[in-house]
């Protein structure tokens, strides 16, 4: 069977190798589903977990149409800064070879630079719902030629409350807009959306174990709460991550247990909505560039964030559901890479646990506080082993080198005496 290409899916040559320079050579399994659909035109609603690829999936159709027009064509929403500002990123590139003006709006950025962009009427907008609005109340924003609506996330966008600025931001779009919902969850809120705004939507559904979960050697280490921070460091202490994303439950939790691994010399911070989005941007170019080894963090991290080199992923606290454990996982595993998720569970946690094991169809590699500990103490004590060893190689070798070199000095200077006396 003959392999599937981005050229074959109808994408333009010079869209093809912009991709290559980035090393994206071949699609997903999500991109293969939803492109030649959404090349087609009308409403979607494609259902797929965080890292199948699915920014591409919406973005490659949509650059292949897009007018050179002086008109706004095409809205993206997303729920958060993060998300957005990753978006934007990948369509800043694609813009770069297309020749097309873009635009990224979001809640912490300066408006007035956003004002800026905005004057030049992009053909694409990317943003968070209430900055949108900000713009269009100020009316720096125009919508009324938008045929294209990209909702992203969008179970999170009404998980977060932000139904009424999604609505209002749709109302200003043209009346033949096409509109996509992109989605890890089709929760009844979604539907209600689909049922309102869209007309007889084509539905693409990629199941969680069709993702890229088996990529993930997923654990849980059954702790007492009193002793989870010294069972986490032993974890990272043994498994030794590239980077690690730790997650909390809330944002006190966060700060605490940040600042507490910094005292214990771990390169840690921390990352949630009371930081600024200055302090964020900052935190998360640190951790990128390896400045950081581990990033403390609530679910905010969960959406949006595409890290490089992300080993592992640790739930110092269980998440609310299935979904949002899905989505911390898929943090790592990323594009054919090896991950691995360790959750530290309470026997409080065990119910919780179980419906989450139910959910993906998956049992997780279970051991104990003390076994871990064990092996850990196992590893150490090899691990000195072979470095008394070695050091007493070390010393031996150097030992002898000195007697080898004390008895040829002696030789030496026997052999002068001899000489002096013939």
């Amino acid at each position: 069977m003959k392999e599937t290409t981005f050229a074959s899916l109808g994408v333009s040559e010079k869209v093809t190798d912009a991709l290559k320079k980035s090393g994206i050579v071949t699609p997903t399994e999500a991109q293969i589903l939803a492109i030649p659909k959404a090349r087609k035109g009308g409403d979607l609603i494609f259902q797929s977990q965080t890292g199948t690829g699915k920014t591409l999936a919406y973005l490659l159709p949509i650059f292949e149409k897009l007018k050179n027009a002086a008109a706004t064509q095409v809205l993206i929403i997303a729920p958060t800064r993060e998300l957005a500002i990753q978006i934007g990123k990948v369509t800043a590139k694609i813009a770069e070879v297309t020749g097309h003006e873009v635009a990224t709006i979001h809640g912490g950025s300066d408006f007035l630079r956003e004002s800026e962009k905005l004057s030049k009427i992009p053909a694409l907008v990317v943003g968070t719902p209430g900055r949108l609005l900000d713009h269009i109340q100020r009316k720096r924003l125009n919508l009324s030629s938008v045929n294209r609506v990209v909702i992203d996330e969008a179970d999170e966008i009404l998980r977060r409350g932000f139904l009424e600025e999604t609505e209002a931001l749709i109302s200003k779009t043209a009346s033949d807009r096409d509109i996509w919902l992109f989605s890890a969850t089709i929760p009844p809120s979604v539907r209600a959306i689909s049922r309102r705004y869209m007309k007889n939507p084509v539905e693409i559904l990629l199941k969680a174990e069709e993702m890229n979960l088996k990529n993930i050697r997923q654990e849980t280490v059954t702790v007492r709460e009193d002793t989870k921070c010294d069972t986490l460091c032993s974890l990272i202490n043994e498994q030794r991550p590239y980077l690690a994303l730790v997650f909390c439950r809330t944002k006190e939790r966060v700060a605490e247990l940040a600042l507490e691994l910094a005292k214990r010399g771990y390169l840690a911070d921390e990352l949630h909505g009371d930081l600024t989005q200055a302090q964020r941007k900052r935190v998360l170019e640190d951790f990128k560039k390896t400045k950081l080894q581990i990033l403390v963090a609530t679910d905010l991290a969960t959406r949006g964030l595409d890290i490089e080199g992300l080993t592992h992923v640790y739930n110092y606290d269980l998440p609310i559901d299935a979904e949002s454990y899905i989505h911390r996982i898929g943090r790592t595993g990323r594009g054919g890479a090896e991950g691995v998720s360790v959750t530290l569970a309470t026997a409080k946690d065990y119910d919780k646990l179980r419906k989450i094991e139910a959910a993906i169809r998956n049992k997780l590699i279970k051991s104990h506080e003390k076994e871990s500990r064990r092996r850990i103490k196992h590893r150490d004590n090899e691990k000195k082993r072979i470095a008394d060893e070695k050091a007493a190689a070390r010393e031996k070798d150097v030992k002898l080198r000195k007697k080898i070199s004390f008895r040829g000095l002696r030789s030496k200077k026997a052999g002068k005496g001899t000489r002096r006396k013939g």
